[in-house]
């Protein structure tokens, strides 16, 4: 077993303004040739945005992109003539492909958005665009994993472009979880959002990225209440 620990405070930050992001991966003016990516876990920021504001119209290609909100209502347009509202609770993803443009902005005039932007690269490259959003109960994942990606495109999750699947859980404190990887080869990159967790004798806290690989799975023992987000890739 082989991993990774990607303490909160050494995340790349911008703070324009409208935008306040921490990337976890080499993300824009941040460059760290040692936090290029994990496995096909290419992005994974974390953004506040003002109200009334966003990013406007911008091409993607090639690239899984899966945004969570965790806090306000993300507004979303794109130029497959998708025009949705994000709220938390939902997860949205977009197969990018051959090409798209979106735009995204907070559709709070009074108070800040927060959501969590990742990219995974794609198993099939130039695929035709696809978008998907659905919403998931949070009941469902207290002291389990709830999945919500992955490569199948039957069952509840959101299918994905990748052997990839993603998956949240809400621990109480004093539970574990033990979470089994599904595919050879891969590793599971674990973010908390909130709280505090043990893996073994390593403390990972609020913000914390732990990845893990060479392993069949893996035992998380919670320490307060935590909400983690597990991002199983291809290593």
């Amino acid at each position: 077993m082989k991993h990774v620990l990607h303490r909160a405070e050494t995340r790349g930050h911008v703070q324009h303004g409208w935008l306040d992001s921490h990337h976890s991966f080499s993300f824009g003016h941040y460059y760290n040739p040692e936090r290029m990516h994990f496995g096909a876990l290419r992005v994974l920021n974390d953004d506040v945005v003002a109200p009334g504001l966003g990013f406007g119209t911008h091409p993607h290609d090639n690239m899984e992109i899966i945004s969570i909100p965790l806090s306000g209502d993300l507004v979303h347009r794109d130029s497959m003539g998708n025009e949705k509202i994000i709220r938390q609770g939902d997860i949205q993803i977009m197969s990018a492909g051959t090409g798209i443009e979106h735009s995204e902005f907070n559709y709070n005039k009074d108070k800040d958005v927060q959501f969590l932007q990742i990219w995974i690269f794609p198993k099939i490259r130039n695929i035709t665009p696809a978008y998907d959003q659905k919403t998931f109960s949070r009941d469902e994942r207290i002291n389990s994993i709830q999945q919500i990606v992955s490569p199948d495109k039957q069952g509840k999750c959101i299918h994905i472009n990748q052997q990839a699947w993603i998956s949240l859980c809400t621990l109480s404190p004093g539970k574990s979880i033990e979470y089994s990887i599904h595919a050879e080869n891969n590793g599971v990159y674990i973010f908390l959002i909130e709280g505090e967790i043990k893996f073994q004798d390593i403390q990972i806290k609020r913000r914390d990225g732990l990845g893990i690989w060479e392993t069949d799975s893996i035992l998380l023992e919670s320490v307060v209440d935590a909400e983690i987000l597990l991002l199983e890739v291809p290593m």
